[in-house]
């Protein structure tokens, strides 16, 4: 596996991912592994395989304006 080295970085901000990876029970190196792991994963695939799913669980339904509905409710309020 490769190994990357971080210079520089503010004392804050390692306090704060040291306080981070205590709140997780995690070492600094664990916890930062998990940051770097989740940051480096395709967002934009994640949502749309997420739409298509609900696009094929919907496929066919027919859905109706409830906006009376919410306005009559109101309005006997």
């Amino acid at each position: 596996m490769a190994q990357v080295l971080v210079r520089n970085l503010p004392d804050e901000t390692v306090a704060s991912l040291k306080e981070q990876a205590k709140r997780h029970r995690r070492s600094l190196q664990a916890e930062l592994r998990l940051i770097l792991e989740a940051a480096a994963q395709p967002r934009n695939a994640d949502w749309r395989e997420a739409l298509e799913r609900l696009d094929r669980l919907f496929a066919g339904r027919a859905f109706h304006d409830s906006t009376g509905l919410i306005r009559a409710d109101r309005e006997r309020h």
